[in-house]
């Protein structure tokens, strides 16, 4: 499994008792050829749920690649002219490419009736809009001077399509430009937890000569150990919520990555960059700092809300929802859940 995958999929890594030695068709090792870890993976593939251990390494323009011992002990289906996969006395399918969220027919659909005066926020209208600058965007220092650059991955038709439709959107919405940068790095197709995928750049490259924004991300059980006499939950979960950041003006040039429709900049922080997580959660602290460990707790781009009581509780969620509304910060309302008394594992 490629390692921007791990990592976009949250998975934790697991040391191995042994480390792995990559060998190539040739016979030869390469240099970084050592495997230190492991993840593992639930996924659904034509209708069919397992659970598989990946080694983490780079995989080239692959997300993840299930080797023989996999074909072996599920024994799929292939059809090599439609590059299709699927199990037997199961109707092929293709697996699913999705460009990010899809917007909820309803947005207010699941979002209790005293808190519909907060529509923008679970609206799709108004996410697709370029955030403003604020005094939190992210710059991106380099360390060093050098060339950042590497070749386009290559992609399956189906992949190009879903990409340009990609562009085509972001292009309208005014979330990236053409560019002119000395810096291109390729874009690639990583798995979400819902079995569809995500575009992401592979901002590696970049990353080892950005300077380190070293704000902490806040430890989970320190989080759940402010939930203690708790009655009463709200989790909001943030569309895109690192889209919402600007990046600093001037150090666009710097996000610049390249597909087969040419070279393009990002003018809000995406998914990828080293610093995003502590920028995003400095931006997040800041906005709730005075309700932080008292009625909220976040981890990034998720919002939980506790209270003793529910009059309290509903007087608490009026007022985060009228901050995100004046931030212009999103929900999409078929990932929150409102007035809970048990929290599911997810939260």
């Amino acid at each position: 499994m490629h390692p921007c995958t791990a990592e976009s999929l949250r998975l934790p890594l697991i040391d191995l008792p042994i480390p792995r030695t990559v060998t190539m068709l040739n016979g030869s090792s390469p240099q970084a050829g050592k495997i230190w870890k492991k993840a593992t993976l639930t996924f659904s593939l034509d209708g069919k749920q397992m659970t598989e251990t990946f080694l983490i390494c780079n995989t080239g323009s692959h997300a993840a690649i299930l080797g023989l011992k996999w074909l072996d002990a599920h024994n799929p289906e292939i059809d090599w002219n439609l590059r299709t996969l699927s199990f037997p006395h199961t109707t092929p399918e293709h697996v699913a490419i999705a460009e990010e969220e899809e917007a909820d027919k309803n947005p207010l659909e699941g979002v209790p009736p005293e808190y519909h005066q907060y529509a923008k926020v679970f609206g799709e209208e108004e996410f697709n809009k370029l955030p403003p600058h604020r005094h939190y965007d992210i710059g991106i220092e380099l360390t060093e001077e050098g060339p950042l650059n590497s070749p386009l991955y290559s992609m399956t038709d189906a992949k190009s399509a879903t990409l340009k439709d990609w562009l085509r959107d972001k292009l309208k919405a005014g979330k990236i430009r053409p560019s002119k940068s000395s810096i291109s790095l390729p874009v690639m197709f990583v798995p979400k937890k819902d079995g569809s995928r995500q575009l992401v750049v592979d901002y590696r490259r970049l990353n080892n000569q950005t300077k380190k924004n070293v704000y902490p991300l806040p430890r989970p059980d320190d989080l759940m150990a402010q939930l203690r006499g708790a009655k009463v939950f709200t989790k909001l979960d943030l569309r895109w919520g690192y889209n919402n950041v600007r990046v600093k003006e001037g150090d666009e040039w710097k996000t610049a990555f390249q597909t087969k429709y040419g070279l393009y900049k990002s003018l809000v922080m995406t998914f990828g960059l080293t610093n995003a997580p502590a920028a995003f959660q400095h931006f997040m602290n800041e906005l709730f700092k005075d309700l932080l460990d008292v009625c909220v707790i976040i981890y990034l781009d998720d919002i939980l809300i506790y209270s003793k009581d529910d009059a309290s509780h509903t007087q608490h969620i009026h007022e985060v929802l009228r901050r995100l509304m004046e931030n212009q910060l999103f929900c999409k309302a078929s990932k929150c859940t409102f007035h809970v008394t048990v929290l599911d594992r997810t939260a």
